[in-house]
């Protein structure tokens, strides 16, 4: 380990372990973000990942490599993969983990390789669904939770419900490093001047219709089905109302079939993925519904109040994402459709209370800004290095 950083001496390495780098994951954005973003004169970024997509190039154009690596439920094949890796590539200064359901074995075999710096990241809240696993998945679980102990030298969360699902209740008492790093994101296309017709016309959105957006991966966590099912209650109020879903997800056609079935065709619009979401929430977007069954944090939602949208969302979604006041309304999920479905009225009649340059503004000011994040993630960097050298001086 080099004692001394700066653009004269080589740079921190580190080697981030990511399941995907496909399109249309919110760890996928972040490590892309960071890397456009971050000093890369002082810090080398790579990354293993089980699966490549089209980043492929910009990562490499930018400096760092992408290794492909075997499934994690091989284990003794993912485990030589990642031993070459280290040798061959190394010395890396650091392993940073944004595998949950996997960390614990990671940072083990980055410790067994001599690797100084141990990072585990969480993202995520208690997923209800857990409980519901059978007695080797949770026992599964329960092991990497104590190896991320043993073997992590430091952590990151996006919020303080993430950390302490990853790293316990006493999170913040430990002796070791563990920091909350909000998932930041690049602010500047909500700086555009969107003309709102032509984009609604793109979707076939009239252009007097009262839109409520959503962002998300079809799956159990987002909560599709009852997004539907309050869409129908705001429709029998609202004859103009459309329902905009902007993602992509193993749930999709079953969300597809039961919007056919309630008669919403005609009113919900399915977009896929997009990377051209801002655009979306500019321009198409009057309310954004998140009734996410749990979240880490919910970044999708800070983008939303950076467009200035009114946002009716879970009382799980952790308080941080509270980030412009007069944007937020939160909902228990023991309410019914028609009591969300009221609430997202409400919230159109009363209007946003803040022009949307004012919140953009305070979003900017925020830790949810790429570069405040960034650095806040370099200087995180740069306190493990220096106490791992303190460590072993």
């Amino acid at each position: 380990m080099s004692t001394m950083v700066g653009s004269d001496h080589d740079p921190i390495r580190i080697l981030h372990i990511i399941g995907s780098m496909r399109l249309g994951g919110g760890v996928q954005a972040w490590f892309m973000r960071v890397l456009r973003h971050i000093d890369r004169q002082r810090f080398r970024m790579d990354v293993q990942t089980m699966f490549s997509d089209v980043y492929d190039n910009e990562i490499r154009a930018l400096g760092s490599e992408i290794f492909l690596c075997p499934p994690y439920r091989r284990p003794w094949s993912y485990a030589r993969n990642l031993k070459r890796i280290l040798s061959e590539h190394g010395p890396y200064d650091m392993v940073h983990s944004h595998v949950p359901s996997h960390s614990g074995y990671v940072l083990r075999l980055a410790q067994w390789a001599g690797v100084p710096i141990r990072i585990a990241h969480s993202r995520a809240a208690d997923s209800p669904f857990l409980t519901r696993s059978g007695l080797l998945r949770r026992g599964y679980e329960t092991l990497m939770k104590r190896w991320i102990a043993r073997y992590a030298t430091a952590g990151l969360a996006s919020s303080q419900k993430a950390a302490a699902t990853m790293f316990g209740p006493a999170w913040g008492t430990d002796s070791r490093y563990w920091q909350t790093l909000y998932p930041a994101t690049d602010l500047t296309p909500f700086r555009a001047l969107v003309d709102l017709d032509i984009v609604r016309a793109e979707l076939d959105i009239p252009p007097d219709a009262f839109v409520v957006g959503h962002v998300g991966r079809f799956t159990e966590q987002k909560n599709h089905t009852f997004l539907v099912d309050v869409a129908a209650e705001v429709a029998q109020r609202e004859p103009r109302m459309c329902l905009l879903l902007v993602g992509d997800g193993p749930l999709r056609l079953a969300i597809e079939q039961k919007v056919a079935q309630m008669g919403l065709a005609d009113r919900v619009v399915l977009a896929g993925f997009r990377l051209d979401v801002p655009r979306l929430m500019l321009g198409v977007m009057d309310v954004f519904l998140f009734p996410s069954l749990f979240e880490g944090l919910g970044l999708v939602l800070i983008e939303a109040q950076a467009a200035g949208l009114c946002c009716v969302f879970s009382e799980v979604v952790p308080e941080e994402a509270n980030l412009v006041k007069p944007l937020v309304r939160r909902l228990s999920l023991l309410q019914p459709p028609s009591v969300w479905a009221e609430e997202i009225l409400a919230a159109r009649n009363a209007g946003p209370g803040i022009t949307q340059p004012e919140a953009l503004a305070f979003v900017e000011q925020s830790p949810f800004n790429i570069r405040t994040g960034v650095k806040k993630l370099e200087e995180f960097y740069l306190d493990c290095y220096q106490r791992a050298f303190e460590r072993i001086r």
